[in-house]
């Protein structure tokens, strides 16, 4: 894996100490610290430090640099600290990411462990990089972990500059702030709860509730879903989740202003670490028919190396956040790896599935066009099946179509009936548009002559409707 800036590098190295904080499965801390000195021009000391599973040679024997600049005053020896829990021994290592060759590596003297039972990594590097730039980087960096919500894992920042004692800055990143989960709650219960208090705290800042925007979580909707297949030729199962939140602020709230505006940032993981969002699952998100969910997709823009979906005719109260996790599930640090047409096919999927679940807890507000269409008619209809039950002078007929209306016969006006056959022809409309997509049924008779459409007509004659009431069809 090449890397272009050191930034980069550093961020990798973050983001590995992080999964090995995750497969531990214990309580763990992951500390980064940045000290520099004001008084000379030497570089900036970057720590990285875990109490993870321990760390292998294989995580960066294929780290490569690709840039120049740095690289030209950076010697690029990474320090190497690193012990299991069943090891005797501390473990010291030298890499030189310039060289090439397997003499890269060189094995320090180790340290006893003296009894002792832990286990852990630490990375040093010292480089010629900005400090206010990469403590800003790595600042945003885990403001994002905390979406995966990991529950296991405290992150601690500190950067100082050892000859201004009064300068340093600390801060601690814990996964459960607001809700509190179950020790059994799954990886997409965590990404739901992750991304639920990342917008409330307006998907710019983590570390700040907005009570102005929403003042809880019921005030939210969100859909999830899940897709899996097995890679076979690697012999696991790749997973894509995906998490779908929609919010609608106080049109009379100016305070706050999203950095994106009405655009929807797709938040991309994978492997538990953020990362640029694959052009596969840019396809995908691109394919996926938006209206069948009342949403009109106006396409995908790149800002600053984010992905940005763009809608039309989204009301100016209403925000979009997703998020999208792929992962292998396996019991080691996963290595790099390449999106495939398999990542484009579960995002879509798991996309669609966290719509279809936004879709059935709240039908009303994602009916697709057609349906938005159709329901438009339903109080004319309403009123028109009203009219030709009321003016009817058949007593049995109208106390049957109370019954099955849910109404009491007696002093029961227009509207009151207009208003209970309008709710149940829009129930009908919301439940036949939450159903997939399937083959409609021709009806059977609806252009021909037929026996049962005489039937019919004996049978409104019968009721006595008036010319006047048959036309109102």
């Amino acid at each position: 894996m090449e890397f272009s800036s050191a930034q980069k590098l550093c961020l990798h190295l973050i983001s590995s100490a992080y999964q090995r904080c995750r497969l531990s499965e214990q309580i763990c801390r992951l500390s980064v610290v940045l000290t520099c000195s004001s008084s000379s021009h030497s570089s900036l000391r970057i720590s990285i430090s875990d109490t993870g599973i321990g760390s292998s040679l294989e995580e960066f024997q294929d780290l490569r640099l690709s840039f120049t600049n740095v690289a030209d005053n950076w010697d690029g020896i990474l320090s190497i600290k690193t012990t299991r829990i069943i090891d005797s021994k501390i473990h010291n290592y030298q890499i030189n990411l310039k060289e090439s060759s397997s003499s890269r590596i060189t094995e320090l003297p180790s340290d006893t462990k003296h009894g002792a039972k832990f286990s852990g990594s630490e990375v040093c590097l010292s480089s010629f990089i900005n400090p206010d730039l990469l403590l800003a980087e790595i600042h945003s960096l885990l403001e994002k972990m905390l979406i995966l919500k990991v529950p296991n894992v405290a992150i601690q920042l500190i950067a100082e500059d050892c000859d201004m004692p009064e300068s340093r800055y600390e801060k601690v990143f814990l996964a459960n702030t607001c809700k509190q989960l179950p020790i059994s709650a799954s990886s997409l219960e965590h990404l739901k709860s992750g991304l639920n208090e990342y917008v409330l705290k307006h998907g710019n800042n983590l570390s700040n509730k907005c009570n102005s925007c929403f003042t809880s979580w019921e005030e939210l909707k969100v859909g999830s879903g899940v897709a899996s297949c097995t890679e076979n030729r690697l012999n696991t199962e790749l997973v894509m989740e995906a998490v779908i939140v929609i919010s609608n602020m106080s049109i009379q709230n100016t305070t706050c202003i999203r950095e994106y505006g009405d655009k929807t940032e797709v938040l991309y993981f994978k492997d538990f670490s953020p990362c640029a969002i694959s052009q596969s699952s840019l396809k995908a998100l691109k394919s996926i028919d938006w209206k069948r969910y009342g949403l009109h997709f106006g396409g995908i823009v790149e800002q600053d190396g984010i992905a940005l979906l763009e809608w039309e005719n989204l009301p100016t109260d209403t925000r979009i956040d997703i998020v999208l996790h792929s992962y292998l599930k396996q019991t080691v640090i996963p290595t790099p790896r390449k999106t495939s047409q398999l990542d484009r096919n579960l995002v879509k999927k798991a996309v669609k599935l966290s719509l279809d679940d936004l879709k059935a807890k709240h039908s009303g507000d994602f009916l697709s066009s057609r349906a938005l269409q159709i329901r438009n008619y339903a109080p004319d209809l309403a009123q028109t099946i009203a009219g030709l039950i009321l003016s009817s002078s058949d007593l049995d007929f109208q106390r049957e179509c109370f019954s099955l209306l849910g109404l009491q016969s007696q002093d029961v006006g227009a509207e009151i009936m207009e208003n209970s056959i309008k709710e149940k022809i829009v129930s009908v409309i919301e439940m036949n548009d939450n159903e997939p997509d399937k083959p409609k049924e021709i009806a059977p008779f609806l252009f021909e002559e037929d026996d049962h459409i005489q039937e019919l007509e004996v049978e409104f004659q019968e009721n006595d409707f008036s010319p006047l009431d048959l036309d109102m069809f």
